[in-house]
């Protein structure tokens, strides 16, 4: 491993966090909050406890932000089919118009930031991406 790829990981690391940023406060979410339409929108809705799992928090931080997110009509808590003890989270209309239009804009960040790979080269940085993301 070089300190090179180390930097450049970094680098980038900055980078994306810095778009990411910017395109969240316009919205007036925080990144978490965000994080938490994202992983919703993109699964659907789920326990609290996978939730947090999948967000890497505790179930009492988790808490806290879902309550900001009902509060501003993006989410909601609704009791599980089938399990007493355990609350299904869930995207309002509102949270799944925030998260279909940051979803978008991800996507043409990913064309921009990939528009110069040959297909063979796209191929490799998702297959490496993948790797990368289940050793993680």
């Amino acid at each position: 491993m070089t300190h090179e790829l180390s930097h450049l990981i970094v680098e980038f690391y900055e980078r994306l966090s810095s778009w990411e940023h910017g395109v969240v406060r316009d919205k007036g979410l925080t990144l978490p909050q965000m994080h938490t339409l994202e992983i919703l929108g993109a699964n659907g809705p789920m326990r609290m406890k996978e939730l947090a799992g999948r967000m890497g928090v505790t179930t009492g931080t988790l808490t806290v932000m879902i309550d900001r997110l009902v509060k501003n009509g993006q989410v909601e808590r609704r009791p599980h089919d089938t399990d007493r003890r355990s609350i299904i989270v869930a995207l309002t209309e509102s949270g799944r118009a925030l998260f279909s239009e940051h979803d978008d804009l991800h996507l043409q960040l990913t064309e921009e930031l990939t528009a110069g790979l040959s297909e063979g080269e796209l191929e490799a940085f998702e297959a490496t991406l993948r790797k990368m993301i289940r050793e993680f």
